[in-house]
């Protein structure tokens, strides 16, 4: 392939930049505010915008002139969108992301049963946990659990939540929520933190933090997970485990189309 072939066509990339940034507004934009915010002078942009009306990439309201994407650019979007596989994407990215961190990975979605792991990226230094694909985790107990039961609908974790509260009453459990009122509590916490911590909760000597990633819909498609030894492992929020953990679920969710 020749680098002319590989150059592309540059009218294409400008005039892209014009869709771009009304994908990225909160609505509408008068001419002058789309092409400032695509730096280029408006009858430039208005050259673009013509032929993207053509073709229903946009469409422009008669009475307030203002551009918007149009049905064409809805129907690409929607066609992406169902093409996507959350788990597969996040499958892509986790052995850059251990890299980054030092400790193990692992993601998890909403099964049959409740949250359970479907992918497990081990760090070379990792210690030995008791753990394994298809494991269901606990929704008090793990950063997991706690994380998908902040963002499910509260009839459909209730059940759950209730038995395994009776299991911590009757274990003698001091360290987990001995209400369903405490339960709730909990996973408020987590929500308006945007993720969940668990230390030496669930497995003795390990620290985890679960990370929401979410789809188009503002639905929870699963939760990205790292776990580590105490000892060696970062538990402190923004730190170098949540942090970047927490960058990668965000990129991930704008990936699949979430606007949150």
């Amino acid at each position: 392939m020749s680098t002319k072939e590989r150059a592309g066509i540059q009218s294409v990339e400008v005039g892209f930049s014009l869709l771009q940034v009304l994908g990225e507004a909160q609505g509408a934009l008068m001419l002058r505010d789309l092409a400032r915010a695509a730096n280029m002078s408006a009858a430039k942009a208005h050259r673009y915008l013509v032929s993207f009306q053509r073709l229903q990439l946009v469409v422009q309201d008669a009475a307030s002139t203002r551009y918007d994407l149009g049905p064409a650019a809805l129907k690409l979007g929607l066609a992406s969108l169902s093409r996507l596989d959350a788990v597969k994407l996040a499958r892509d990215r986790v052995a850059l992301l251990m890299e980054e961190i030092g400790h193990t990975l692992a993601l998890a979605v909403w099964g049959n049963q409740g949250p359970t792991i479907v992918h497990w990226e081990e760090s070379p230094s990792a210690v030995t946990v008791n753990l394994r694909l298809g494991d269901v985790m606990p929704l008090l107990s793990s950063a997991t659990g706690q994380c998908f039961a902040a963002y499910a609908p509260k009839d459909a974790i209730a059940p759950m939540v209730k038995e395994e509260l009776a299991r911590a009453q009757k274990q003698g459990r001091t360290d987990l929520p001995t209400s369903m009122a405490e339960a709730r509590s909990l996973f408020d916490a987590v929500r308006k933190r945007g993720a969940s911590r668990v230390v030496d909760t669930l497995l003795p000597g390990i620290v985890a933090f679960c990370v929401p990633v979410f789809d188009s819909d503002g639905h929870m498609a699963l939760g990205m997970v790292a776990l580590g030894p105490a000892g060696s492992f970062d538990a402190e929020w923004g730190g170098a485990v949540e942090k970047p953990l927490r960058a990668a679920a965000a990129q991930l969710s704008s990936d699949l189309g979430h606007r949150g």
